[in-house]
């Protein structure tokens, strides 16, 4: 057996209210759900992206709690990429420059494909890529 899709992606971040603001209003995600203090989760294409504060989720549940979800948090900055293709790279790139995103790194992979990074307010290391990188 093998899994089809990775179906949620989860970052920890400090500060909620700057990551919603930048993954909704920068990155254009659309907001699926917000607990103050916790989480906010947002749609992306056929996934999800959890983004958790970390303190709030290594403990474990109350015993009344409805949903038993095991802690899982971590600390210091994760990593993702969002698939694009080599055109919406580009245009993500002049869109994150005119936001005031600094892009870290742009280049294109030995193998084919290219490649930038930056970083969201909690320092997570993000990443617009054309799947080929991948062999996909």
């Amino acid at each position: 057996m093998q899994p089809p899709a990775i179906l949620e992606t989860a970052l920890y971040v400090d500060d909620l209210g700057a990551a919603e603001a930048f993954y909704s209003g920068i990155l254009g995600l659309e907001r699926i759900v917000m607990v103050e203090g916790r989480h906010v989760f947002f749609r992306c294409g056929s996934g999800v992206l959890l983004l958790f504060k970390a303190e709030a989720t290594i403990t474990p549940p109350p015993p009344e709690a409805s949903l038993p979800v095991p802690p899982h948090g971590t600390s210091g900055p994760g990593h993702m990429a969002f698939a694009a293709s080599a055109e919406e790279v580009e245009r993500w790139k002049h869109h994150l420059e005119a936001n005031g995103v600094g892009i870290e790194a742009d280049f294109e992979w030995p193998q084919g494909g290219r490649s930038i990074y930056f970083r969201d307010p909690a320092g997570n290391s993000l990443e617009f890529t054309e799947p080929r990188i991948w062999g996909l």
